[in-house]
Formats: C-alpha cells, structure tokens, sequence
C-alpha cells in the first residue's frame, strides 16, 4: 500500500464544517492532504503533514472535492443546433423536440453511442467532474432503453432509467399503453442496468397520475425515485417526489409557497439545471428562496442535446451566482456535497478521512475563481479514486 502528500495547497474545500474556517465548505488555508488506497487518509495543515511515500507539490493552488454532476442525458446520437438557433431566434423550448433525438438514438449503432457517451465522460472530468449519473431516455422501445443504460453502466454506477421521457409517435394515441410498456416489459429489461428511475412530470410529457405509476413501479423493482418536476411551469412534480420520498426534483424553476415548504420539510434535493436557462433563454429557478427555507441544493449540469448542451459544471457555478444569486461558497457546496446527496452519496463529495479520494486541483490560490473568472479553464488536475486522471 502506497501513500501520497499532496502539499502547498492555499486552500483547501473538505466540505467538512468541522475543519478549518468552521463554514459549511470547512476550509483549510496553506493544507496538505494525504492519499492512500484510494481515500483519504489525511487531510491538515501542512506544517503537520504525516510522511507519504510520495509528493506532490501543488504551489499555492486550490484544491476541491470533484464536482458530482447528478443529472445528465448523455447517451444519444445527432445534433439539435438547428434547435438551439430557433430558439435564439425566439421559439420557445418545448418538450417535444425530444423526439428528434430519439429518432437519431434509434439509428445509431451501439459503437457510436458509446464513442459519444465517452467523449462527453471526457470532457467533464477534464473540468473536475468525477461523478456523473447519466440516464437513458432516447430510446424509447425496450431493446434501445436497455442498451442506452448497459452503455451507460460501462462508464458510471449511477445509472437512471427513464423511459418515461417523453411518450414516443408510435404510442401518441395510447398514452396509457406506453405507461404499461415503461413500467412493465421496459422496466424488466432496464433494471439491471440501472439504480434510479426517473419521470418528466411535465405538460407535454406525462401526467402526475403516469408520473406516480411509474416511479412506484421502479420502486418495486428496486430503482430509487427521481424526477423532472416543474421546469416548464408549474405542476405536481414536486409535491409528488416528495410524497414518494424521491432523491431530488430537478429542474424546480417555477415553486410555490406549498413546493417550498414541502421541500424544506423534507429529504428532497432541489437539483438546480442553470445552464438549461442559459440555454433555453428561461427564468432561472429561485435559488435564494430555496435556499432561505433550508432546501438542500444541488447543481448539475442536464447535460443533453436539446435545453442544455454543457459538460461543463464550472459554468453552471458561475451561472448560479451570477444569475441566482448563490454566493460562491453555496454554488461550490452545491456542485459537490449538493449534488453527492442527490445521488444519496456520503463517500464523495467532500475531502475527509475515510471519504474517496475524488478532487480537482484549480490553477487559482481559491475556489471563488469558478465564479470569479467564468470560461476560464481552471482546472489543472483531476484525481479519482486516488489516481490521477487529468
């Protein structure tokens, strides 16, 4: 068993309020950190630091936990900049341009899904990402949902079936059958690749009545709930994750009161997609609110080819802040610890002992440069696992 001492951090995030500054982002200025089997096994000042078997001298760079980005759309094939350049033009988002990918998803061959799904894996962890749930949802039938996922399951054990994206033109006039596809012969084929099982509780997409069908079934079939709730106005997709004691909403862009509340009196995670906004030229979710009430927030990315085409969580955090009002400390909490109990994660996320060695290493002295200087490539190296891999 080899060991390494990361030293000369100026600072470092453990996300640990009991380290360092005493905030919610515990951090410790001139640190070390020591890595061994793959977790942390020590993390300090660096005047205190344990011999190591190894060194790395980090000169005064930053040093965060690796961002969890809980809630992408990653396996699918074509293009949507005709899309994107209607919408710039003023065409409003609508859920139904969904259908547009899955005809190209369909096509594909599996070769190609996974080409693109591993340049898109790539291009996150080269910007700190080390944890990424990706979901299906292009498919559609039971052969494409099924191989979308084991594609998936390749490349991250957070894995999200939702065939109940959107209902597909062969079933749009029986609805209800499709529900019976997607939690019965669907279902069957996909929860072996799968740990979570998602719905879009939206109008254009399913009912809150379709909504709850399937997610008990996933239930049953042992995938823990998730849901699209409330991006495109307001709905159910709420108060309907939080009667099923779901992991998070997503999306959460337009509340009322009774949403807040039941949120702050629950274990729901409100996972925030900015740079769907961005993209889609819509409002931008109340962070502040939500945050007031005492939600717990995360932030991802909802990387896809339709409302947010970004692998890039470093914008999403400047997003936040600029656009939400988040403060830099509660965007990066957000990004990692935020998006590590969506996933209902307690090994990741943070830098303590005994957590995963999973963290970036900024070319900055802080980590209010993601905010501070947005588009910048900051991120000079990725460790996971205790590996180095950017």
């Amino acid at each position: 068993m080899t060991s390494l001492l990361l030293t000369l951090c100026a600072e470092l995030v453990t996300n640990d309020p009991g380290l360092g500054d005493g905030s919610p982002l515990g951090v410790l200025s001139d640190a070390a950190v020591v890595v061994e089997n793959g977790q942390v096994a020590w993390v300090g000042s660096r005047t205190n630091a344990p011999a190591a078997d190894s060194v790395v001298d980090l000169a005064g760079r930053a040093v965060i936990p690796g961002f969890v980005d809980s809630h992408s759309h990653l396996v699918f094939a074509g293009d949507r900049a005709a899309e994107f350049t209607a919408r710039m033009g003023g065409q409003p988002y609508a859920a139904g341009g969904i259908r547009s990918t899955v005809a190209a998803t369909r096509a594909a061959g599996d070769e190609l899904l996974a080409a693109n799904l591993a340049r898109l894996v790539t291009e996150m962890t080269r910007q700190g990402t080390t944890t990424v749930e990706v979901k299906s949802g292009y498919g559609l039938t039971v052969t494409d949902e099924a191989r979308c996922l084991a594609l998936a399951r390749q490349l991250t054990q957070e894995t999200t079936y939702l065939g109940a994206h959107v209902v597909p033109d062969e079933y749009a006039d029986d609805p209800a059958g499709y529900v019976d596809l997607v939690t019965g012969p669907m279902l069957d084929a996909c929860a072996p690749y799968a740990r979570w099982m998602d719905v879009f509780c939206e109008q254009g997409a399913f009912d809150v009545d379709a909504a709850r069908a399937v997610l008990v079934a996933g239930r049953a079939a042992g995938l823990m709930p998730r849901i699209h709730a409330n991006q495109l106005g307001p709905g159910p997709g709420v108060q309907l994750a939080c009667e099923l004691g779901a992991a998070s909403a997503d999306h959460c862009t337009y509340l009322c009161d009774a949403d807040v509340d039941a949120l702050a009196s629950s274990a729901v995670v409100a996972t925030l997609l900015p740079g769907v906004e961005f993209s889609t030229r819509s409002p931008y979710p109340d962070a502040r609110r939500l945050l007031a009430a005492g939600v717990t927030v995360a932030l991802a990315t909802d990387c896809n080819p339709g409302s947010c085409y970004t692998t890039s969580i470093p914008l999403c955090i400047a997003l936040a802040v600029r656009e939400m009002a988040m403060t830099p400390a509660e965007a990066l909490w957000s990004a990692t610890m935020g998006g590590a109990r969506a996933l209902l994660r307690d090994d990741i996320g943070r830098l303590g002992v005994g957590s995963r060695a999973d963290f970036a290493v900024l070319d900055a002295p802080s980590y209010v440069h993601l905010a501070y200087r947005p588009g910048v490539p900051l991120v000079h190296a990725v460790w996971r696992a205790g590996h180095r891999v950017v």
